[in-house]
């Protein structure tokens, strides 16, 4: 297995700043972030989904792809990903991304899954997902690239479960399953190791983050539990079990940082993901 990080997670680096920390920390990779950064953003602290400073906006075109490719190539970082917050059915965007995908050398997109907050039938969801996964399975195959869905809390796959029931029947090789056990703790938890069964041929990437339950006050007063991020060593992910269960499944992807906690400073935090996971894959 080796390590990447996703750059939502680090914000406050620019692309050169994050490659060379990311390069002296021992990371393998690096998941780009392709989100615009909103124009009444651009003055805000740097935070992970407005004011990013290692973003590469939607719209943009070869010039901008080869500044980071390169970029990457001269430090002999892998470019993984490429990671939007796309609305399924985009297909237009999807074709845009995997079209930069390919130019960068990166082996997935990340495609959208539709939300799920109880507006619509799940079977509504669930069919016109399929029939984007369909489409987008034409466009993979043109482009070489794999397209990938993230298990995600309050979309109709918070669980490997309905990743797998989501993926059924598209080739493996173009179609595959974001796993993020983090997200997972919020919404969809299932046995880890069963869930890594059932996902098979499909499981594409991992994502590295931590989630813990607290009892917390809410705004009226109630005593309610509330899950948040944690830190990587003290959320309800058994980071050093799951890595075992990863090896005995034989899992040789990358594991991708993406960490919301703020524990560390980001410098800090980078160097922390790539001891700490080190020490469990050795």
């Amino acid at each position: 297995m080796k390590l990447s990080v996703f750059t939502a997670s680090t914000p406050d680096l620019t692309m050169g700043e994050t490659i060379s920390v990311v390069k002296e920390a021992g990371i393998d990779g690096i998941e780009w972030r392709f989100a615009d950064v909103p124009q009444d953003a651009l003055d805000e602290e740097t935070s992970f989904w407005r004011n990013n400073l290692c973003s590469i906006p939607i719209a943009s075109e070869k010039a901008k792809w080869f500044e980071y490719r390169l970029a990457a190539e001269e430090a002999n970082i892998t470019s993984v990903g490429v990671l939007p917050n796309m609305a399924a059915g985009d297909l237009v965007t999807t074709e845009r991304l995997l079209r930069a995908a390919s130019f960068m050398d990166a082996s997935f997109i990340r495609l959208g899954v539709p939300l799920y907050n109880g507006d619509e039938p799940y079977s509504k969801l669930y069919a016109e997902a399929r029939e984007y996964l369909r489409k987008s399975e034409l466009l993979c195959r043109n482009y070489g690239v794999k397209g990938i869905v993230e298990i995600h809390h309050n979309t109709i796959i918070s669980s490997a479960s309905a990743a797998r029931r989501l993926c059924e029947g598209f080739d493996p090789a173009f179609i595959g399953i974001l796993y993020d056990p983090g997200n997972m703790i919020y919404e969809g938890y299932e046995n880890f190791r069963m869930g890594l069964d059932i996902m098979g041929a499909y499981l594409a990437h991992v994502h590295v983050k931590n989630v813990s339950w607290s009892r917390v006050v809410d705004t009226d007063g109630n005593d309610i539990w509330k899950a948040d991020w944690a830190g990587l060593r003290k959320g309800c992910v058994p980071w050093p079990q799951l890595v075992d269960d990863l090896k005995a499944i034989g899992y040789e992807g990358y594991l991708g940082l993406e960490d919301y906690s703020g524990e560390f400073a980001t410098k800090e935090m980078l160097y922390e993901f790539a001891q700490y996971f080190r020490t469990l894959l050795s």
